[in-house]
């Protein structure tokens, strides 16, 4: 088992950053592609980003391209999400998530194994 917690959501102004992290403990060897999805009221999760163990690949959805960067410190443990450039639309649960598995195919919720109980994210005036 591996249990994920996420920390740093809040309320920010249109414009603004936010710094997504989550740590991870137990097997750890479960982490190799670890990423974050979202989801807003009244709709489906959504994949955000998603890094490998080296960091060498990453992935984005095109909504977010540009604005948030996803990275990890495997020492720690932990996956983190720089969220610059907010819009309303981005308010949301974010949620971190992990597999063992390598592979491109991260676009689905289906793919990992593993997920944090979500930190919320509001992006407002």
């Amino acid at each position: 088992q591996v249990q994920l917690v996420e920390s740093g959501g809040g309320l920010v102004q249109p414009g603004g950053s936010l710094r997504l992290s989550c740590a991870a403990s137990g097997r750890t060897f479960s982490t190799n592609v670890m990423g974050w999805f979202r989801q807003a009221p009244g709709k489906e999760r959504e994949f955000v980003a998603a890094i490998t163990w080296s960091g060498s690949n990453t992935y984005y959805a095109d909504s977010v391209k540009g604005r948030f960067t996803i990275s990890r410190d495997n020492a720690k443990n932990a996956v983190y999400l720089q969220m610059n450039s907010l819009k309303p639309e981005d308010t949301a649960v974010y949620y971190c998530t992990s597999r063992r598995r390598y592979g491109s195919d991260v676009y689905s919720q289906g793919s990992f194994d593993y997920w944090g109980q979500g930190t919320q994210v509001t992006v407002s005036s």
